[in-house]
């Protein structure tokens, strides 16, 4: 098989701030929603916190150093909106911004391309203290912060992503609890997908002038059995058309809509607010990990409102080490799907990666990474615009509710020394990205 990777193509890594930075009441930093729910017991496995991480705010040189090493082209990192403002608004702390400035002047120098996301999911406390992102007012904090950033660094960086994985956000952060903030009510959860978008809208209007994308947690979803169609209509519905359709053609699906009506009228959204939203992209970021297997017949709380009916069914394939199935076909199918059924500005894969048990020679990584690519390849074969893929993730990190229990990194982090030791896959990685290709 031939594999079509253009010359232009981006090979990157990605993390994002709380879960590598570490330093977190450092220069002013104010706490996020993720200080506060993993510091409360029992919400994070281990009773671990982001506090010190992988240390990256002090190490970050060396960390640009590895990247370097590896030959990659782009990293892909986030900004912590605490660091920047720590109230949620008004006052500006520059010493957050001027740890940016060097991460981004430091990127430059060694060659390798800044891509920053605005939002990782460490909303600044106050806003959540006053009502997060279920309200309106969130958004428009954050397109003022969208702001404040890009005028300090637009001059040095081109592509800006507003979020990452709003559904995570909205529906883990607010129907289910399993992240921060942690509250558990399905009809602020659907608010709040909407205001996040609309922060979206808002924040490429204040970015006008560079090139602005949106990463979206994207899954191909199919039946368990014949009988099964309606369970993947409203799971896809709640996944992914939820969001790429606001995004991507100015309007929520209706049949989501109707499914959602015992939760919410929709009467959030205000005239003008689907154009905003759907403002010109010109990239959508496509983070994949595993497929979606649906069945009629589940019960108990869900991270689809209104969709408690539904079960997720074992496919039988084989699983990453936190227990996610392996399935590069539907990487293949999704993206092919897109391409048909959306206008679909250029795609870039902003994460795809797996966690494994073995600490430097991960095999079960190498594997999972090169099915995954191999599946690129054959979407740009078949003639999907997809023009960029980064790894997930550059460094092992706090991986949220799970702690530090679970490693995504190609590069091994001793949480204890703070040591980095490329991993086999970081190695092999390098390969893909030297020949550009597989």
């Amino acid at each position: 098989m031939k594999h079509p990777f253009k010359r232009e193509f981006v090979w990157g890594a990605a993390t994002s701030s709380y879960q590598i930075e570490g330093a977190a009441t450092k220069d002013g930093r104010g706490p996020s929603i993720w200080d506060t729910f993993s510091a409360t017991p029992g919400k994070v496995d281990g009773g671990d916190t982001g506090a010190v991480a992988a240390d990256h705010y002090h190490r970050h040189p060396e960390d640009i150093a590895l990247m370097k090493e590896l030959g990659l082209g782009a990293y892909r990192f986030s900004i912590a909106w605490p660091r920047i403002q720590p109230d949620g608004s008004g006052r500006i702390e520059q010493r957050g911004l001027d740890f940016y400035r060097r991460l981004t002047d430091g990127l430059l120098e060694a060659g390798i391309e800044p891509w920053p996301t605005l939002y990782h999911w460490d909303l600044p406390q106050p806003l959540e203290d006053a009502g997060g992102w279920p309200e309106r007012d969130t958004a428009l904090r954050f397109a003022e912060y969208a702001a404040v950033v890009h005028e300090a660094l637009g001059d040095r960086i081109s592509h800006w992503t507003t979020l990452n994985e709003p559904w995570c956000s909205a529906f883990l952060g607010y129907a289910t609890g399993r992240h921060a903030p942690g509250r558990t009510d399905p009809a602020a959860a659907v608010r709040a997908v909407h205001h996040l978008l609309l922060g979206h809208g808002l924040a490429a209007a204040a970015l006008s002038e560079a090139r602005i994308g949106i990463t979206l947690n994207l899954s191909h979803v199919s039946p368990y059995a014949a009988t099964d169609q309606d369970a993947v209509r409203r799971i896809d519905g709640l996944q992914n058309r939820l969001f790429l359709d606001p995004v991507l053609l100015g309007e929520y699906p209706r049949d989501v809509i109707a499914d959602l009506s015992a939760l919410t009228d929709f009467s959030f959204v205000r005239p003008g607010d689907l154009k905003a939203i759907a403002a010109p992209l010109d990239f959508l970021g496509v983070n994949y990990y595993s497929p979606s297997l649906v069945s009629e017949g589940g019960e108990g709380p869900t991270a689809y409102p209104g969709s408690e009916h539904i079960a997720m069914r074992d496919g039988g394939r084989p699983r990453t080490g936190i227990g996610w199935e392996i399935d590069p076909d539907g990487l293949l199918q999704l993206l092919t799907r897109l391409d048909r059924d959306y206008p679909v500005p250029p795609l870039y894969i902003t994460e795809n990666g797996a966690a494994f048990p073995e600490e430097l020679h991960d095999s079960g990584r190498i594997s999972y990474l090169d099915g995954h690519l191999r599946a690129c390849a054959e979407a740009i074969a078949r003639g999907v615009p997809l023009d960029g893929y980064f790894v997930w993730s550059l460094l092992d990190n706090f991986e949220w509710s799970y702690g530090y229990a679970q490693r995504f990194g190609i590069v091994h982090v001793d949480y204890a020394t703070q040591k980095r030791t490329l991993k086999d896959s970081a190695r092999w990685y390098a390969g893909v990205v030297g020949r550009g290709g597989l």
